[in-house]
């Protein structure tokens, strides 16, 4: 099993790629911290690891507070005795979020807490543990947006993905003599809960973004889960800093 005797910290984890990692990792031998700001969906993915036949704590919490962060990382070492492991999945899109002319502040804000500041938060009390441990890996969910511009525009969400890629290759130089690798996923339109709840729904545009997609499918939580746990395996031993998209070709689509 490939995340045999490690400890996996799993946020957004009560649904979507979220929950999907959290029971992919602990098949693979992965004791998990299962976190999220919905208690009823977080227990459940707990619950499921369990039914399972593995080993899981479901953390209530939300990753843009500061001590959420801090309690998360701190349930899961006071269960497992250390961690090895990030999966930072959180995020949120917000339907109101458009141009920057006309997207307002508290949409802005409120996306960037969730999705940048909630990463940096999250690192910012993982990190000291995963360098007690030795070294470990991070991974940090951005997205295929970020590399690309669009037409119709989500620039706070844009923004905040942009940032988290940033923000991996810093980690990556700062923490990589301590054997802290972080690498960072832009996946393309995956089928999750966040998107068919904003766009999936309405056929016409379902099937404008479907064209565009060369591999003509919209992308499972199970794609991205698989590179997420190669990831953090110790078969990307010498992985870190990069910027790994899996999107079904459509940042090479051209027309």
């Amino acid at each position: 099993m490939r995340l045999e005797g490690k400890v996996a910290l799993v946020t957004g984890a009560g649904s979507g790629m979220g929950r999907a990692g959290a029971l992919r990792f602990a098949r693979e031998g992965a004791r998990v911290v299962a976190a999220d700001v919905r208690a009823q969906a977080v227990a459940e993915t707990a619950r499921l690891i369990e039914a399972a036949g593995g080993e899981a704590v479901a953390v209530t919490a939300d990753v843009s507070v500061d001590s959420d962060a801090e309690a998360m990382v701190r349930a899961g070492v006071e269960a497992f005795g250390a961690l090895h492991a990030v999966y930072n999945n959180a995020g949120i899109f917000l339907a109101a979020d458009h141009s920057v002319v006309d997207t307002d502040p508290e949409v802005w804000d409120r996306v960037q807490s969730v999705n940048l500041k909630g990463m940096y938060l999250v690192c910012r009390h993982a990190v000291p543990h995963l360098r007690r441990a030795g070294g470990g890996a991070i991974v940090n969910v951005a997205s295929f947006v970020a590399l690309v511009g669009c037409t119709v525009p989500q620039d706070a969400y844009t923004a905040s993905k942009g940032g988290v890629i940033a923000l991996t290759k810093s980690l990556a130089v700062q923490f990589g003599p301590d054997q802290v690798r972080c690498n960072a996923i832009c996946p393309g339109p995956i089928e999750t809960p966040l998107l068919t709840d904003w766009l999936l729904g309405n056929p016409e545009a379902r099937a404008v973004r479907l064209a565009r997609i060369p591999l003509g499918r919209f992308g499972r939580a199970e794609d991205v889960v698989n590179l997420a746990l190669f990831l953090l395996s110790d078969e990307a031993a010498w992985m870190t800093g990069s910027v790994v998209v899996v999107d079904g070709g459509i940042t090479s689509n051209y027309f």
